[in-house]
């Protein structure tokens, strides 16, 4: 059997642990400064390759990244390996229940914002493909139609990570943004596979367009459906059966990559199949806060600076630089889908500045439309010049879409959470380890201080809590709802030394739960009132002391010191 000589495994590994090295540090360094990770990994690829290094020192460049051979088939082979997988992460972000749960609003955003960018975008590259990079390799529509899609998905990740650092992922405006998103981007890979499938019969694919577009919607449609009854029964088995948090990342391992081999069969890429995996496995009500974590982490601090940080190497970003496409593209990708979404949640009925909001959140497009771009390089469909322009857009439209969302929102006078506290509301111990029975004594506590009905709070708070989670992690949880007759917002807090599991992301326990009651018609105060709440408990030590407090007046004597400190 053929195998790597002495020297070969020696640039392997150096070329992985540069590459590695640089994404990492880099990446870390964009979150320091609230920037998404994959902006600091493909600016060490572009470091790395021929846009620098390979212009100061080619011959070292050319040594330690080589283009050909049996290292470049490794380093080859772990890109598409952590492509794939990081399609399974993403797939584990997509919550079909949100999207029902959230109705109309959410399917509104969630269509406006597909169709609308779909339509500049097809327009856009038909009446001008070659000012937009076309090669003239594969017919005008398939190139058409590959850039409507590439402008019309969103990047689900990105716009959860840039939602939890504005402290705005369990709000209501967070959980239709999110909702929006899922729908795009799933509607939006099925497309893109199809569109694949189109690709690969007209570079001599063995199996016909129809076969290959019936073939797909097939999986799709069995994997989310009897695919998701099959992880729903098994999961339980593997979780007592195996150790933790091995047997559950063998089994989300085994169930992609059969999958991925089996899109790649039918003449779509291998990433559409661990993506569609991935949604079925994490829909799975099995599939905690805290698993999806250590399933992310596995991928997104290997695989992912692997991939990211290798894609500089193949293309020089000055070399193939046009900053009239890069302005046209990403023109082009913010009018339609800013513009579409805004529309979208204007006729669902949201305020102004919340629709303007939602429109800025589902323009950020991040590591999905590079991994989109990337595809379609590899396919011949564009150039390096338009793929350059598609990176610079999806980096532009992730750093921008934070910033932009809290500038629309505003910024308002702060409330300090020890405003609304009260001696009524405050429950020093609750004697229960269960969800709804902690989020019933807390309600019965807030309806008694704005006169409304226990039974009203209790299923407005609990509805709110299954469609998503409230645990926000440190120990800390913060059910809440919004209900008409509430004037000024109410805050009930309750301690529970044993904990209370809701399914926090980093898997521990609530012992300090806030409940949080506000008006539909003051959309910033619960905003306020959860995010400083979380920026009070970023740590163990204010759940340490808060729970070792007996009464009203400690307690609200802690918030007070810490909320000044």
């Amino acid at each position: 059997m053929e195998s790597l000589t002495h020297s070969e495994n020696i640039i392997m590994f150096l070329m992985m642990a540069t590459i590695l090295l640089f994404a990492r540090v880099l990446g870390e360094i964009a979150q320091r400064y609230q920037q998404p990770a994959v902006l600091g990994e493909i600016l060490a690829g572009i470091l790395l390759g021929p846009t620098l290094f390979g212009a100061l020192a080619p011959d070292w460049n050319s040594w330690l990244f080589p283009m050909q051979g049996h290292s470049a088939v490794v380093l080859s082979t772990v890109r598409n390996i952590s492509m794939v997988l990081f399609l399974m992460v993403a797939g584990l972000e997509v919550d079909l229940a949100t999207v029902w749960k959230q109705g109309k609003t959410a399917v509104s955003v969630g269509v406006a914002g597909l169709c609308i960018p779909f339509a500049v975008g097809i327009t856009a590259a038909s009446l001008a493909p070659m000012a937009l990079g076309w090669e003239g390799k594969l017919p005008p529509m398939l190139f058409a139609l590959f850039f409507a899609t590439a402008l019309s998905i969103s990047a689900l990740p990105v716009i959860a990570r840039t939602l939890m650092d504005l402290k705005l992922y369990r709000t209501d405006l967070g959980m239709i943004i999110i909702a929006a998103a899922i729908f795009d981007d799933l509607t939006g890979w099925i497309i893109f596979a199809m569109i694949l499938g189109m690709m690969e019969h007209t570079s001599g694919h063995s199996m016909g367009i129809p076969q290959t577009i019936g073939l797909t919607l097939l999986f799709a449609g069995i994997m989310l459906t009897l695919g998701r009854k099959f992880v729903q029964h098994t999961l339980p088995w593997v979780k007592a059966h195996t150790s933790w948090p091995g047997g559950t990342l063998t089994y989300a391992l085994v169930l992609a990559l059969p999958c991925a081999a089996f899109t790649e069969y039918i003449g779509i890429h291998a990433v559409f199949g661990t993506f569609i995996a991935g949604v079925a496995l994490g829909n799975s009500s099995h599939i905690r806060e805290h698993i999806r974590t250590v399933i992310e982490q596995f991928v997104q601090f290997f695989f992912a600076p692997l991939f990211f940080g290798s894609i500089g190497l193949t293309v020089d970003f000055v070399q193939h630089f046009d900053l009239g496409l890069v302005l046209l593209v990403l023109g082009i990708a913010c009018v339609g889908k800013i513009g579409g979404c805004t529309l979208g949640a204007r006729l669902s009925g949201m305020a102004v500045r919340q629709s303007w909001a939602m429109g800025f959140g589902m323009n950020a497009r991040g590591a999905m439309e590079i991994i989109l771009g990337l595809l379609a390089l590899q396919f011949g469909v564009i150039n390096e010049r338009l793929f350059v322009a598609l990176v610079i857009m999806a980096l532009v439209t992730s750093m921008i879409s934070g910033p932009m969302m809290q500038w629309v929102l505003g910024r308002p006078k702060r409330r300090t959470l020890d405003t609304y506290l009260s001696p009524g509301t405050f429950c020093g111990e609750l004697f229960t380890t269960e969800i709804d029975e902690a989020i019933s004594i807390l309600a019965q506590k807030a309806s008694s201080a704005v006169n409304l009905k226990h039974e009203e709070v209790f299923a407005a708070v609990k509805y709110r809590e299954d469609l998503m989670p409230t645990g926000v992690g440190y120990g800390v949880a913060v059910p809440h709802a919004k209900i008409e007759g509430v004037t000024t917002p109410v805050v009930a807090v309750g301690l529970s030394r044993p904990g209370i599991d809701f399914d926090h992301p980093d898997g521990l326990l609530a012992q300090v739960i806030f409940l949080v009651l506000s008006s539909p018609h003051d959309p910033n105060s619960q905003f306020e009132i959860i995010t400083e709440i979380t920026r009070l408990f970023a740590n163990g030590y204010m759940r340490e002391r808060a729970i070792e407090i007996s009464s009203y007046t400690e307690f609200r004597g802690l918030i007070r010191s810490e909320g000044q400190g």
